[in-house]
């Protein structure tokens, strides 16, 4: 640890059904963790949203009809409970846009896109 740091903030992440879990993580951690960002995840369970303490990025494929019908009672329950996030839904990509091994899905704009919020995100949150 660097001279003088007496805090380190975590950030996590998660892709798909991992990305479910980051919601449960924040959800089971409370304050112990200092940022998630979820790709494509399902929302975690909605009556357990209010234990939430970090701030959430949440990064949606338009073409993800399954994930996407969590998201609005996902983003209602996270509005009613008055946490922080940011949610961007990117048009015309499918589910695992991101994942550069699936060339089916893959989509380099809307994942670069994607990446440069979460690094923007995480330096914002995790400072």
């Amino acid at each position: 640890m660097r001279s003088g740091v007496t805090t380190i903030r975590i950030g996590v992440l998660g892709a798909g059904a991992i990305g479910r879990y980051v919601g449960g993580l924040l959800i089971a951690s409370g304050a112990d963790v200092g940022a998630g960002v979820m790709f494509y995840g399902r929302a975690p369970q909605l009556d357990k949203v209010p234990a939430i303490r970090a701030p959430l990025l949440l990064h949606y494929a338009g073409n993800d009809d399954g994930v996407n019908a969590t998201a609005p009672p996902f983003e209602a329950a996270l509005k009613a409970a008055g946490k922080t996030y940011t949610a961007y839904t990117y048009q015309g990509v499918q589910h695992a846009f991101h994942n550069d091994t699936g060339a089916a899905r893959y989509n380099a704009d809307a994942a670069k896109l994607a990446w440069t919020r979460t690094i923007e995100f995480f330096g914002r949150t995790l400072h």
